[in-house]
């Protein structure tokens, strides 16, 4: 008996396919895997807790007079914007510790809710009023851009300018 005996003289058509798919797809994976390696990270985090860093971001993408006009509405309502947005973050921060009491004052936790719905409550006013003020001195264009800026839409109303 020699080695000729257990050689196949043909392969197998659905041999020779079965290899080609299992090629096929090792490239895929590997394809996918150089695609996940060499992409860009994701953008960074938008959103801001600061009110005047989130209105600077927005600012930027009106047209340059009526960003201008929010910014300085922003400034002139500083101190009142600044002390409710304090007021704010203070209640919200004694909800947290409210959960973590022992024992559980539930009575204080409901007070700290309310006390932080109050304060949430002025400083949306504070914003508010900022924003009204300075929607008054903005152009047609400025106001439509506004309504129109979304947290992720980075750069779009970049056409109004």
């Amino acid at each position: 008996m020699t080695a000729t005996h257990y050689t196949p003289a043909t392969s197998r058509p659905a041999t020779r396919w079965l290899l080609l798919g299992s090629l096929a797809l090792n490239l895929f994976f590997i394809g996918i895997a150089i695609a996940m390696a060499v992409r860009p990270p994701p953008p960074g985090r938008m959103w801001d807790r600061d009110i005047f860093v989130r209105t600077e971001r927005l600012a930027e993408r009106l047209p340059k007079e009526d960003g201008a006009i929010l910014i300085a509405q922003m400034n002139a309502n500083r101190d009142a914007i600044e002390r409710t947005q304090k007021q704010y973050r203070a209640g919200q921060e004694a909800i947290r510790e409210s959960f973590g009491k022992e024992p559980f004052d539930a009575n204080a936790m409901r007070a700290a809710m309310s006390d932080t719905r109050a304060a949430r409550q002025a400083f949306d006013v504070a914003v508010q009023a900022a924003f009204a003020n300075a929607a008054m001195q903005m152009s047609q264009a400025g106001r439509v851009a506004l309504a129109d800026a979304r947290p992720s839409q980075r750069g779009s109303t970049e056409k109004n300018r």
